[in-house]
């Protein structure tokens, strides 16, 4: 090859990193502007960043200087964690979450695996009637929980919620998890009773290790649905239970008094935020689980 046709390709492979890079770069911007915005404004008073007549007041904040001396201001997160007991939301929702992942991942784990190494017939129907149920809207399984639990006395409590949040989840932890045992070799299960396990030996100390990037993009799926969940939750909990999404939209519902909109600004950064952490911290374990379940080994 010539030194012309080289200096050539070397341009063009520049000039594709560049154009990717750049593509990037703006799809970053463009995805994170939403919530870049949104926490920017939350420290604003609400006639600043919902002003109508200069968009460029949501930048400097003239009212929130003339109101609070400063530019800046702290009076929707005081408002939304001290005065609306934010915090209480955000309680419920670590229990619910911790719940919901804790029981889909127990179930799902054990099922999954027992589905992968069943050679019945009926696992295929098992997986098909777990799919046809996930795939139901979740309001019309709520609605079928309403009258026993108002009949029982048990409606408007946290257990309630993580008892629906976990039967609408199961169906689709159990089929993912069921996808990730199935790439696993059984050789490995037969190796290990060989060396005297027992199966659920060979399940806890072979089969898990070897998936646990699996286990934890399961876990993460099933803890978002669990945090953003708003249909169950706001029909079977009480408003001193509720959870961060309905209680957000509490804020939003009371828009006739002022300040209850950046109340809600400032609770929606509240809960977008860990979102950001938690997926930067397990990103290398999501990357290899959704390649394992991609992947036939």
């Amino acid at each position: 090859m010539s030194d012309t046709s080289i200096s050539q390709a070397q341009s063009r492979s520049f000039a594709l990193n560049v154009l990717i890079w750049a593509f990037v770069v703006f799809w970053l911007i463009l995805a994170a502007f939403p919530f870049i915005w949104t926490l920017w404004g939350s420290f604003k008073v609400e006639l600043d960043f919902f002003s109508l007549q200069d968009w460029t007041n949501a930048l400097l904040g003239p009212q929130t200087q003339a109101v609070h001396g400063s530019a800046f201001t702290g009076e929707g997160y005081h408002g939304a964690w001290v005065q609306e007991e934010f915090w209480r939301a955000v309680l419920n929702t670590s229990i619910v979450c911790f719940c919901v992942v804790c029981i889909s991942l127990t179930f799902g784990t054990l099922g999954g695996y027992a589905l992968s190494r069943s050679g019945f017939r009926y696992t295929f129907w098992l997986l098909m009637i777990a799919l046809i149920f996930r795939a139901m809207p979740p309001i019309t399984l709520v609605s079928g929980y309403l009258q026993p639990f108002f009949a029982w006395n048990v409606w408007g409590i946290l257990p309630t919620s993580i008892i629906v949040l976990v039967a609408i989840n199961q169906p689709f932890t159990l089929w993912m998890l069921h996808s990730f045992f199935t790439k696993i070799p059984m050789d490995l299960d037969e190796s290990a009773k060989v060396d005297g396990c027992t199966q659920f030996q060979a399940f806890r100390y072979v089969i898990i290790p070897v998936m646990w990037p699996g286990v934890i993009t399961t876990g993460l799926f099933s803890f978002l649905l669990a945090y953003n969940d708003f249909a169950v939750t706001a029909m079977l909990l009480a408003k001193e239970n509720q959870t961060m999404v309905p209680k957000i939209a509490g804020f939003l519902g009371t828009t006739q008094t002022e300040g209850n909109v950046m109340f809600a600004v400032a609770a929606v950064v509240s809960a977008t935020a860990p979102l950001f952490v938690l997926v930067l911290f397990f990103q290398r374990q999501i990357v290899s689980g959704l390649t394992a379940g991609a992947v036939k080994g």
